[in-house]
């Protein structure tokens, strides 16, 4: 059984080596990606069981991130190889001082069907998700059919099992067909979620304000009961329907590469639902994970293990036991 089930993409990120735009960029370094699944090894290295439901193409890099998969303890008995399918990339540059990236991505709307966006609902066996305590959710796999659908096949599943379910926007308008039915699936999502995180730019994008207290306000109204802002090098506010608001500041650490960042973050919150611990400890702790993953380049490279977690709390006099 996997206390976390994630839903969602499953990416080959190719990651600058030098911090200059594409056309200047002279290697990239392949590492695994897709913001659900690096969700899930984060939750899986912090010691809760994760598993994780996606497809990837019948290939090398299909082989490779099953492979990561597996090497991080995360259950692969959900993943669906897809013959006739491709396994999606992307290409991803930092900017040079504060390691915000960009992303050119090889998939759906830009190419042909990749196995990720081709998630059907035969691929979900509703026993995995109704015996998991959450359901992580990527709004980047929304973003086509039939994952689309298969995804709020899943959400059902998870609502008639009283799994809780959480939602990540990942927003990335380049994947969708037009922003009308962007906004349109991001409400259903919100509408069925218990736990919705938001970046900065995503909560100015969906909600209409970056302003911490105004865009979860908004977001509470939408459905959820706890709303998360990841607040970059200002730390995150988090927001519960009943009034209660937690503030944190950010770890300070040196940026290298802020990929996976937020799905960090998305797994320290986590871990701290499944463990049960008081709001503020869980808002600290996905901080602190968050800050560790920006210290080296890809999005898992720097996800910390448990161990790794309390050494960086107690070198920053944080009392907290993980």
């Amino acid at each position: 059984m996997s206390r976390v089930v994630a839903i969602g993409e499953i990416i080959v990120d190719f990651v600058s080596t030098e911090p200059v735009p594409h056309a200047k960029t002279r290697m990239f370094e392949k590492c695994f990606g897709g913001a659900p699944m690096n969700t899930a090894v984060g939750i899986s290295r912090l010691g809760v069981s994760a598993g994780v439901i996606t497809a990837v193409g019948a290939d090398p890099f299909g082989d490779f991130l099953v492979e990561v998969l597996r090497k991080n303890r995360v259950d692969v008995s959900n993943v669906v190889q897809k013959e006739g399918r491709r396994t999606s990339i992307t290409f991803v540059v930092n900017e040079p001082t504060t390691g915000e990236r960009t992303f050119l991505f090889y998939r759906k709307p830009w190419t042909g069907e990749t196995a990720d966006s081709s998630l059907e609902r035969d691929d979900v066996d509703p026993n995995y998700i109704s015996k998991a305590d959450i359901l992580h959710v990527s709004g980047f796999a929304l973003s086509q059919q039939p994952s689309r659908r298969t995804i709020f096949h899943a959400i059902r599943i998870a609502q008639k099992s009283d799994v809780t379910i959480s939602f990540d926007p990942t927003l990335r308008p380049d994947v969708w067909d037009s922003e009308e039915v962007l906004r349109r699936t991001y409400r259903k999502a919100l509408k069925f979620s218990d736990i919705a995180t938001f970046s900065r730019e995503e909560a100015q994008f969906i909600l209409g304000t970056c302003q911490p207290d105004k865009a979860a306000t908004k977001a509470l109204k939408m459905g959820p009961r706890i709303v998360g802002i990841k607040l970059g090098a200002q730390g995150s506010y988090v927001k519960t329907v009943d009034g209660k608001v937690i503030r944190k500041p950010a770890f300070r650490v040196r940026p290298v590469d802020t990929t996976g960042a937020g799905d960090g973050w998305n797994a320290g919150f986590l871990i701290g639902i499944c463990e049960g611990w008081e709001l503020e400890k869980s808002v600290t702790i996905a901080n602190a994970v968050g800050a560790l993953v920006v210290t080296k380049r890809g999005a898992i490279t720097a996800m910390p293990y448990r161990l790794e977690l309390s050494k960086f709390l107690t070198q920053a006099e944080v009392p907290l036991a993980v």
